[in-house]
């Protein structure tokens, strides 16, 4: 089974404030008040101005996003391709700015049949406060999982699940179309297992119903 993720994680009330006037922006609720917002490249053209980049070939530690971020990395070649086009912004401006009010994440995965990859970033205060992160092996502790890392600094807490990722339920859509839906349709964090207890409940309560009375048989019979 196959998952991809391409989103912005951060606060929900700071993403509302931010998204709040834009047409292609779709909150998707996470747990502990947390939401995402799907990166499409019509959100990213509504926020700088232009289509994204993406980066040829696969993510690397030198390169680690799909998603071309301009970090200030030494191989980061982003900034030379919009040199003609500098009076977009970049999409990583963006997010900084979005910073100044807490932090923010963006947040990459792929995988398909047990391979593939996550990175990761954190603004804050305007500025890269993390990262950005590349792991291609999860070889490490899940604490360690460049995802898991972002999630604890943006505040997530340790709870009942395995690691921060399912903790705010990140599990939960197989990638950019699942997530639009899920925000789309206004659904909780929460959903899939409120489902499964009322169908819990639901066969609990057939179960506890009194049998059904027989048919009724001769009375005048002997």
């Amino acid at each position: 089974m196959s998952y991809q993720l391409s989103a912005v994680v951060a606060d929900v009330e700071l993403l509302r404030e931010q998204t709040v006037d834009l047409d292609h922006a779709v909150l998707a609720a996470l747990r502990q008040d947390f939401a995402l917002v799907p990166v499409t490249p019509q959100l990213v053209e509504e926020l700088t101005g232009g289509l994204p980049d993406f980066a040829t070939g696969e993510p690397s530690a030198g390169r680690p996003f799909q998603l071309a971020l301009s970090l200030g990395l030494a191989d980061d070649d982003s900034r030379s391709r919009r040199r003609d086009r500098r009076a977009e912004l970049e999409l990583s401006e963006v997010l900084a700015r979005w910073s100044r009010q807490g932090p923010v994440a963006y947040l990459e995965a792929e995988f398909a049949g047990g391979l593939g990859h996550q990175s990761a970033v954190v603004w804050l205060g305007g500025e890269v406060s993390w990262g950005p992160c590349f792991d291609g092996a999860l070889d490490r502790p899940r604490t360690e999982w460049p995802i898991n890392v972002a999630l604890a600094r943006l505040g997530a807490e340790p709870g009942p699940w395995i690691d921060p990722f399912a903790e705010l339920g990140l599990h939960l859509e197989r990638d950019t179309a699942g997530w639009l839906a899920h925000g789309r349709r206004g659904l909780s964090a929460d959903y899939w297992d409120e489902l499964a207890d009322e169908w819990e409940r639901r066969q609990s309560e057939q179960h506890q119903q009194p049998d059904r009375p027989g048919p009724v048989g001769d009375w005048g019979s002997e």
